[in-house]
């Protein structure tokens, strides 16, 4: 008998997340640390003539907790989803959604214009619109010859 169903997908340690999953379905418990490097928040990267365009869903996170940084070709956000206030952590029951501070790093494939970049957060999707970068035309660097 087989340990594992091995699915669609290429990725074996996304076939092992399915099946720690499945399996642990039906415990009652949290557990952090399983489910601690699933990328959140999940996002799209969009590619238009002039802009990348990334969404993100971040429901229940209120916008001034967001955090939105670019260097280095790499655009990260961050931010804290708190926990409702008549939470408690010994009342849960089932508990699929996660509190606490995250932060997703998103390599960008191309230059942007960093100073026309803007972020627009509604209704739990947050919107990052990125115009790509002029491209800067050749230099002539004139060589020295050494002493």
């Amino acid at each position: 008998m087989a340990i594992f169903r091995w699915g669609q997908s290429w990725d074996p340690f996304h076939d092992l997340e399915q099946e720690l999953d499945r399996l642990l379905q039906s415990v009652h418990q949290t557990f952090h640390m399983v489910r601690s490097a699933r990328n959140f928040p999940q996002c799209n990267i969009i590619e238009t003539p002039s802009a990348y365009i990334v969404t993100a869903q971040i429901p229940g996170v209120e916008a001034r907790s967001i955090e939105v940084t670019i260097s280095a070709g790499c655009l990260v956000l961050k931010g804290i989803r708190r926990p409702p206030e008549e939470s408690r952590e010994d009342s849960y029951r089932r508990r699929e959604r996660f509190h606490g501070a995250w932060h997703r790093k998103i390599s960008l494939p191309d230059r942007v214009d960093e100073d026309n970049m803007k972020a627009d957060y509604s209704a739990g999707i947050l919107r990052i619109t990125l115009p790509r970068a002029t491209p800067g035309r050749a230099r002539q660097i004139a060589v020295n010859e050494g002493p």
